[in-house]
């Protein structure tokens, strides 16, 4: 029934309680919540990772200038329609200001993780 979901692995389609999508760089991530067991101390999760689709937009017909730009992947398109027939999600409008903190405090993590990757490489010089 759920075909873009079976062709990236995922069978438990029952079990899926939520995703969520975000983007980094060239990247879309998607990343699907399972229902957690009554015996599991932590709700099993999958991600998964899809470039995103470059596309050339004309910005002016007058001088003929154009613009790359990136977009959702199709096949991810038809993942996520699945996602929420399953997941029978509601739209919700969400606080703008805890969505800008959440994605700075994302950031923050992988910047001092990069730091200290990149400081341990110059240990090793």
């Amino acid at each position: 029934m759920f075909e873009n979901l079976q062709a990236i692995g995922v069978t438990d389609t029952d079990k899926i309680e939520k995703y969520t999508l975000r983007t980094e760089g060239a990247y879309d991530i998607l990343k699907i919540y399972y229902k957690r067991d009554k015996r599991e101390m932590f709700a099993r999760s999958e991600k998964f990772k899809y470039p995103r689709q470059q596309k050339r937009v004309k910005v002016d017909s007058g001088t003929g200038k154009y613009m790359n730009t990136t977009e959702i992947a199709p096949t991810l398109r038809y993942v996520i329609e699945e996602l929420d027939a399953i997941a029978k999600r509601e739209v919700k409008e969400t606080d703008v200001k805890k969505k800008i903190l959440g994605d700075l405090r994302h950031l923050e993590k992988v910047v001092q993780n990069k730091i200290e990757e990149i400081e341990a490489d110059l240990e090793k010089l």
